[in-house]
């Protein structure tokens, strides 16, 4: 019983899998480290775990130690999507040393809030990789299998509010989600957004960036039936706080069907509405 679980967890296809009581170590050492799993599947014989116990432990223990990071490989396995790297803060050694790790045993990665010489650093290391100077991103998009159920729309008010939306855009299109993108249709001319009202009708999630006094996602909200997470983005004059009375307003919306995310974090609005279109 215990080997075709194994072969499940580590994703081993058919062919490869073998006659016996034995995984080849290459696998095993994809699936977690050897000794952490021997110990583990003695006492599944032993009958002192059961399978669902083996299996909740076997959601947190691997990860490969680097040193200066221990990469959680098994975080596609606890919430569907694989670890992100936060570029800022490290050194360019620390971002190249835990791209290459996670892309040795993951189809796509990204890299959020990196700058330009770390991306072409990546760039020459993964010719695959693009890089996204706005937002200052950058993703390895191998596998472009669509996960979401239906579309998630990406709004931003003003053109300022341009790379937290591309943030958010790459994330959810990372992550398996088709993505529309729905520029510069802020409240002052609010003839544009609806002018954009069916696009935003058929979407199944809406992540809605604005700065200044963060009026867009209360109306973007009371236009639609699904979920709207709203970006409170750090662009505004002085008395916007750097983001804070954006933050505030949204808090504070009136539409009931309205989320919020932190100052400018495009990304965490692009992986919630990944995890909500999975749903």
């Amino acid at each position: 019983m215990v080997q075709p679980l194994l072969w499940v967890l580590s994703g081993v296809p058919a062919k490869l899998r073998l006659q016996g009581s034995q995984l080849p170590a290459a696998i095993l050492k994809l699936l977690m480290d050897q000794n952490q799993l021997r110990a583990l599947l003695e006492e599944v014989r032993a009958g002192a775990v059961d399978i669902n116990a083996a299996l909740d432990r076997l959601r947190h223990l691997p990860f490969e130690d680097l040193g200066f990071a221990k990469v959680d490989h098994h975080r596609a396995l606890r919430h569907g999507i694989p670890e992100v790297i936060f570029g800022a803060g490290k050194t360019a050694d620390q971002i190249s040393s835990i791209a290459a790790a996670l892309l040795a045993k993951a189809r796509n990665v990204l890299v959020t809030r990196i700058p330009p010489e770390v991306a072409e650093r990546l760039k020459q290391e993964h010719p695959e990789a693009e890089y996204f100077a706005a937002s200052r991103s950058l993703r390895v998009w191998r596998d472009r299998t669509l996960h979401g159920k239906g579309k998630i729309a990406v709004v931003c008010a003003g053109t300022s509010d341009l790379p937290v939306a591309e943030e958010a855009q790459v994330t959810a299109e990372v992550m398996g989600n088709e993505v529309d993108a729905i520029h510069d249709i802020g409240v002052a001319g609010i003839h544009r957004l609806m002018h954009h009202r069916e696009r935003l009708a058929e979407a199944r999630v809406v992540i809605v960036c604005a700065g200044m006094e963060g009026a867009l996602p209360s109306v973007v909200g009371g236009l639609v039936m699904a979920p709207v997470i709203a970006v409170p983005t750090s662009i505004g004059y002085g008395a916007s706080f750097q983001g804070l009375a954006a933050l505030l307003g949204m808090l504070n919306s009136c539409a009931s069907n309205v989320t919020v995310v932190n100052i400018d974090n495009g990304f965490g609005a692009g992986y919630a509405a990944s995890l909500i279109n999975r749903l």
